[in-house]
């Protein structure tokens, strides 16, 4: 019995932050003005210069005359923390510490295209996975809500069982699972709390563990991930934080075999290309093999319009690689097809570089600017 795991970073269901829409450089800034905003509202005392410094983040931010601006939200829940005075005066931040106010900063978000959603719905029902690892989804509900009512409306299988571990990522894009022809979630372990030697946080969202049963009997770990992204600029911080990531990954995939487990995968937008240094310790320093490294996947009986290259995001090109399928060398054994399906992704101008569904006439309408890939294994 084949049993097929895909994964497909969706880029948001139903709602996607204003802000990413926006230019890269434009969104770079908005999200690092929020960041810092929030970094200075947990100090358990804020000085003369911080407060100076949240006033001069706001009016950046575009707060000066509400709490709504462009792209982000100040939420002041119990007690205010900004005063805007009615006669123009200066704006003041009136409170002295973290303990007097509660409140938080945060983006907005829009309702993506209806008919992105259901070529979203399109591509899910298509590819037809057993498994499926989802990147950036908002939260577990909402991946069910997707399963159980846009699935059903394009005439595909609603999945049995949908889990997503909420991460580290302020504004809601978490790493999901989703199982169904007989395939079980049996046990699952998270990452959010593993923390670098400064103490921050290793993971930008999660890397969770997920210990999945097959119909027939088979176990299978599968580690779903959404590396930190180079959107906005790739600064050395960013590469740190990649690096990191891969490090840790590969130490739990190493831990996972050392226990005995031979059925490993690893799969998701890792955000850099195969020749990164940043991504070294989980390629190059393991024993996981690259789905798209066997012989099946330039050439998958699915799909088999599809543009061959490997790239995984955009245009497809090669190296537009970003999303991995990575699998124990046990698993790679039992490999029977593999590939990347593109239907729901834009073509390019014409000539197009891959057939689309009719309802994709619009870049708007894109499912996804990230190809799903996925992979056949004999296992049963």
């Amino acid at each position: 019995m084949s049993t097929r795991i895909a994964a497909f970073n969706v880029e948001n269901l139903f709602d996607r932050a204003k802000a990413f829409n926006a230019p890269p450089h434009v969104s770079a800034q908005v999200q690092a003005d929020l960041g810092a905003l929030n970094a200075l509202f947990e100090k358990d005392i804020y000085s003369a210069q911080d407060k100076q410094e949240m006033v001069r983040l706001i009016n950046d931010l575009g707060m000066s005359k509400s709490d709504t601006g462009p792209f982000v939200i100040l939420r002041q829940i119990r007690e205010r923390v900004v005063r805007r005075p009615r006669n123009n005066g200066p704006m003041e931040i009136i409170q002295n510490g973290r303990d007097d106010w509660v409140g938080w900063c945060e983006l907005k978000t829009e309702s993506v295209n209806e008919i992105a959603i259901e070529n979203t719905g399109r591509v899910i029902r298509d590819v037809n996975a057993d498994i499926l690892a989802v990147v950036e989804a908002e939260n577990r509900l909402v991946l069910k809500l997707f399963s159980d009512q846009v699935l059903a409306r394009v005439n595909g299988q609603p999945y049995e069982q949908v889990m997503v571990i909420d991460g580290n990522d302020m504004r809601g894009i978490d790493v999901g699972v989703m199982t169904r022809n007989g395939a079980a979630i049996d046990l699952m372990r998270s990452h959010i709390h593993d923390l670098k030697a400064d103490g921050e946080p290793i993971f930008s969202r999660d890397c969770p563990e997920y210990r999945i049963v097959t119909a027939g009997g088979n176990a299978l770990w599968v580690l779903p991930n959404h590396f930190k992204s180079k959107y906005g600029g790739n600064d050395p911080a960013s590469r740190a934080k990649r690096t990191a990531q891969s490090a840790r990954a590969a130490a739990i995939y190493e831990a996972l075999i050392a226990a005995g487990e031979a059925n490993v995968v690893i799969l998701g937008d890792l955000n850099d290309t195969p020749d990164a240094g940043e991504l070294a310790p989980l390629l190059q320093d393991t024993d996981l093999r690259d789905v798209s490294e066997h012989a099946s996947f330039t050439a998958p009986a699915f799909n088999p319009a599809a543009h061959p290259g490997k790239g995984t995001f955009g245009l497809g090109n090669d190296g537009d690689k970003i999303d991995y399928l990575l699998l124990s060398p046990a698993l790679f054994a039992r490999v029977t097809d593999s590939g990347l399906f593109r239907k729901g992704a834009w073509p390019g101008s014409r000539p197009q570089r891959w057939e689309v569904y009719p309802e994709l006439t619009r870049k708007v309408h894109v499912a996804s600017d990230h190809h799903v890939i996925w992979v056949d294994l004999d296992l049963d």
